[in-house]
């Protein structure tokens, strides 16, 4: 218990739960071209936030909801082949911009909404690390189950349906399990860099994978080794700690590029 008392401690935990659940997300948002549609569905979150204050409700209940149902939203436009870039790059500022003026116009309620565009992970605590943790558990869990299945249908609807699989349904479960990534990301790197948490340790540890499942193991390590580097660079360098965790993932990247081209 005594190391739930250093808020860093706190900080490094809580960035190691965000990391473990969205590196092996993030290889599906990789495979299947989904950065606009997580970007989208991050930038949701922003309203979540505002209706959970207004409605003295859990932040992370309102994230997760308002961020499932931009993500289901997205999901049955592009089912009907709708979502082109464009919609999802309208949908996605739109719904930013939207949570940005409704937080302004909460009366006498005062938020520090920086926080919530980049995270404020030193500030977490123990009932946010039970929450972050809580739902990387499940994410995973989801993964897990129906690992094979996602792959499936992430090769193409044609396959999965000769192979039983209902893209559909396969397609509802990562939509799901991005919304929980999007819920318990917030505090950590905020809803602008969730994105980047998703898609960059996933995208490095492709240089190096032979296989799917390689891929998402390494991509958690480049996750929780960028949390935890994060932290510690922010910590004696006094930098904003949610960006600088992106920066850290994104060293990672480069050195990974160059190193593949040595």
């Amino acid at each position: 218990m005594i190391l739930f008392d250093s808020f860093l401690a706190r900080a490094a935990i809580a960035g190691a739960g965000v990391a473990i659940a969205a590196a092996p997300l993030g290889c599906f948002v990789v495979w299947r071209r989904m950065a606009y549609f997580s970007d989208a569905t991050a930038h949701a979150s922003i309203l979540g936030v505002a209706l959970a204050l207004t409605f003295d409700a859990p932040v992370f209940a309102g994230a997760m909801v308002v961020a499932l149902l931009m993500a289901l939203l997205i999901s049955t436009l592009s089912g009907r082949g709708m979502a082109s870039d464009t919609a999802l790059g309208v949908a996605a500022h739109s719904a930013l911009a939207v949570g940005l003026v409704a937080v302004s116009l909460l009366p006498d309620v005062r938020i520090d909404i920086v926080a919530y565009l980049f995270g404020d992970i030193l500030a977490v605590g123990r009932g946010d690390i039970a929450i972050i943790w809580g739902g990387a558990t499940i994410v995973l869990g989801l993964l897990s189950w129906r690992w094979s299945a996602l792959l499936t249908a992430t090769l193409g609807s044609d396959l999965a349906h000769a192979s039983g699989v209902d893209p559909r349904r396969e397609q509802l479960i990562l939509t799901l399990a991005l919304a929980i990534v999007v819920a318990v990301a917030i505090k950590v790197v905020g809803a602008l860099l969730i994105g980047a948490l998703l898609l960059i340790p996933a995208a490095t540890a492709r240089r190096f994978s032979a296989t799917p499942e390689a891929m998402a193991l390494i991509a958690s390590g480049i996750g929780i080794g960028s949390a935890a580097l994060g932290v510690w660079i922010s910590w004696i360098f006094d930098t904003p700690t949610g960006p600088t965790i992106v920066c850290a993932a994104a060293a990672a990247f480069i050195v990974s590029s160059v190193a593949k081209r040595a």
